[in-house]
């Protein structure tokens, strides 16, 4: 209940509520025109903008406010929160604008990751790394030997868009019995150590698994960045005994046997496949590339034919229509080759 206050006169009057409500006692005691005149000034303050003071006298306001809709303390509009409340947005906000003044892109761009392999042989971000697997300071540290064929691998791979492949690397050597120069010459040791460079490239395991086979797989051993590689060739073969003859079909059923054993499905493997002649037993040999084909379609057989180049045999692997083979001569002195030559001639379709 408002309290009666003293006018001018010495007249006690109600001070009025903002809704022109006064009790009784109040109204019984107070003169007409002056309780008029009071309620239109409390009228006046009550109405007035809400951005300013009431204009009213402090001992005229009214000592509570019970109007529904009190307007003497305004709620401040959400823009003119203060800085506790805005941080966050005004964080979020600065985050989006770009340096140049204009909005930063929504989403963040691709982290860049490691060529790993997978299906293709490749990773998917565009950004990747394109790095050997082997850096060359490591290999010349375990491998000096391999320095210059592994430098002249770069440039074949670049050309082919290989290079950050990611590949497991086979070797398969003939050792029928017309491949018996080949050996004494070097020819099959160099070829290893042309493959094994090459495997520093694409494999991080830097290992090569290699199948010697003539009649029937006469045996296998894995090259490695290790002092040994020099010699590694001719101290097997050495060991194997009696030359036969050229059976295809066994050392492509060897190498998948292997893959199947110690490989990841999917991964792409390019198996270099060394002969000098064509199979004695052609069906099979087409069977067992046909059936590869389809059990196992990231393992490419690229051949490399030591010869002479109007050998007829070698017309066999000129007429393959297996979509996992290539074929590429060598010639009849395949040392003669440079390094950047073989690796043009083994990596021209391959494309895992």
């Amino acid at each position: 209940m408002a309290e009666a206050q003293p006018d001018a006169a010495g007249q006690t009057e109600a001070t009025p509520e903002p809704t022109s409500e006064v009790e009784p006692e109040a109204e019984a005691e107070a003169a007409p025109e002056t309780a008029a005149d009071e309620t239109h000034e409390v009228a006046v303050a009550l109405t007035a903008p809400t951005d300013e003071e009431p204009s009213a006298p402090a001992a005229d306001a009214p000592a509570e406010a019970t109007t529904d809709e009190p307007k003497a303390t305004p709620e401040p509009e959400p823009v003119e929160a203060g800085p506790e409340a805005t941080a966050d947005a005004l964080e979020a906000a600065h985050h989006q604008q770009a340096a140049d003044g204009e909005p930063a892109p929504q989403a963040a761009p691709a982290s860049e990751t490691p060529r790993t392999g997978g299906a293709g042989g490749k990773d998917t971000g565009e950004d990747a790394p394109r790095t050997p697997a082997t850096p060359l300071p490591a290999l010349k540290e375990s491998a000096p030997a391999l320095t210059t064929a592994y430098t002249a691998a770069s440039a074949p791979l670049a050309n082919t868009d290989l290079t950050g492949t990611r590949a497991k690397l086979y070797l398969v050597l003939d050792r029928s019995a017309s491949m018996r120069p080949y050996y004494k010459d070097g020819s099959a040791q160099a070829l290893a150590d042309q493959t094994l460079a090459l495997a520093a490239h694409l494999d991080p395991e830097a290992t090569v698994h290699t199948v010697f086979f003539s009649t029937e797989v006469d045996g296998t051993t894995d090259l490695t960045l290790t002092p040994d590689h020099a010699t590694r060739i001719d101290d097997i073969h050495a060991g194997l005994g009696r030359m036969g003859r050229t059976s295809y079909h066994a050392a492509v059923e060897a190498v998948l046997a292997h893959y199947d054993a110690n490989v990841a499905p999917g991964t792409p493997v390019l198996v270099v496949f060394q002969t000098d002649g064509a199979p004695d037993a052609k069906t099979p040999a087409t069977q067992a590339l046909t059936a590869a084909a389809k059990s196992h379609p990231t393992v490419f057989f690229s051949f490399v034919a030591f010869g002479e180049p109007d050998n007829k045999a070698f017309d066999y692997l000129r007429k393959l229509k297996t979509p996992n083979t290539a074929f590429f001569h060598a010639g009849p002195t395949p040392r003669e080759l440079t390094d950047t030559e073989f690796y043009e001639g083994v990596l021209a379709t391959w494309r895992p």
